[in-house]
């Protein structure tokens, strides 16, 4: 409901990177040579990443679902259901008749509270925010 208020390590996206930026011209050249020779030490022992995760995921099974018995299941007769008698949830509805609040305190913000009494209506109108 309020996943706008979680930290992202909690998400299942993950964290969105932007643009690398460095401090200077200088470095950003020295990254540059790094990562072409990361690539040519790649090219030279004949891995390709985007290859080998290709590769994986082709040879993974498909994945199959099928409505059933398990193999492992040796159970031979059926065990049913408990019935009991007039069903089995209750038929009383808890329904507010609006007798007992008597209005709406806006505390901060949008924290809203029901009030009972006109002693905690004169109480949130006295507070401080």
């Amino acid at each position: 409901m309020s996943m706008h208020l979680h930290h992202p390590s909690l998400s299942l996206n993950g964290k969105k990177r932007g643009k690398v930026k460095f401090r200077n011209a200088e470095e950003a050249k020295k990254a540059r040579e790094l990562d072409a020779s990361w690539k040519e030490l790649q090219k030279k022992w004949e891995v390709d990443a985007d290859e080998k995760r290709r590769s994986r995921a082709l040879k993974a099974p498909a994945l199959t679902y099928k409505l059933t018995t398990p193999p492992g299941r040796t159970t031979t007769h059926n065990i049913p259901s408990h019935v009991t008698a007039g069903g089995s949830t209750s038929t009383v509805h808890k329904v507010y008749t609006g007798t007992e609040v008597i209005g709406i305190a806006v505390m901060h913000k949008s924290c809203l509270q029901p009030v009972f009494s006109q002693q905690e209506a004169q109480d949130s109108a006295r507070m401080r925010r």
